[in-house]
């Protein structure tokens, strides 16, 4: 899966700016990535929001044992309801599914699989046919709608092996996550033209964002409503970007305040 965002969605992140700077290298803009996805992956599904969004998406790589789920572009109440099961991760070694669904002006592609479902659509009031992007969707609209909420709760309840990249036109508002153990890839970076980008093939990102490249922090999420990175185990430990070896392909690894960060930095 592929986001990309404008700088007048999202502030691109200082640290990533600034290992783009240590290290020049090779970029392509926000266009030339997306065409470049889309040109490598003939099945895929791709959505402009705007001027300033794009998505895009394919079940190309997903395990061939696995039922893909339905692509949607607008759904109602029931029509959200009435998305088919929810599909296991892969253990094949390819990427888990990937699901999408647009509602009410939000929209988010989900990638994995949430083992708390059941318990989750019980809490939201959903169907049992709802699927885990459905209860993405769901969960923000409660951020959003309920306020004060915090956004941590928002994911701190959600237990697998999940990322999903969500944004709501309404607002303009991009909300990214990414599981504690990381088990579903996710990287971010920044393109030539100023763009930040999401995705789950770190190739793909390396060709386009050069070292100004990370890999995303598991257990952790970004919101633009917040401005920042958080951890949703550890929302008040704060998120330090440590400049990484020049033979890596990461201009910066972000880690969860602790430790193993100040160990880092010795």
């Amino acid at each position: 899966m592929l986001g990309v965002f404008s700088s007048a969605i999202v502030t691109p992140p200082e640290e990533l700016v600034a290992a783009g700077c240590r290290t020049p290298s090779p970029k392509i803009s926000s266009t030339a990535l997306v065409n470049r996805f889309l040109e490598s992956n003939t099945s895929a599904v791709s959505l402009q929001i705007g001027d300033h969004v794009h998505l895009a998406y394919t079940h190309q790589n997903e395990s061939a044992l696995q039922p893909s789920f339905r692509d949607v572009q607008h759904l109602s109440q029931n029509e959200s309801e009435r998305i088919g099961d929810h599909t296991r991760a892969s253990r094949t070694g390819l990427h888990p599914s990937i699901s999408f669904a647009v509602k009410d002006e939000i929209f988010c592609m989900f990638e994995g699989v949430l083992n708390n479902l059941g318990s989750l659509r019980q809490q939201y009031g959903l169907a049992k046919s709802a699927n885990e992007v459905v209860l993405v969707i769901e969960a923000y609209k409660a951020l959003r709608d309920r306020a004060p909420y915090p956004p941590s709760h928002v994911v701190g309840h959600l237990i697998g092996n999940f990322a999903f990249v969500l944004f709501d036109k309404s607002t303009s508002t991009l909300f990214v996550a990414s599981d504690q153990f990381g088990k579903v890839p996710l990287y971010w970076g920044i393109t030539a033209d100023g763009y930040v980008a999401f995705a789950d093939d770190a190739n793909l990102l390396k060709g386009a964002c050069g070292k100004s490249l990370a890999s995303f922090p598991q257990g952790c999420f970004y919101s633009t409503a917040l401005g920042e990175i958080r951890s949703f185990e550890n929302p008040k430990n704060k998120i330090t970007a440590i400049p990484a070896a020049e033979e890596e392909i990461w201009g910066a690894k972000f880690m969860v305040e602790g430790s193993t960060v100040l160990a880092a930095m010795k």
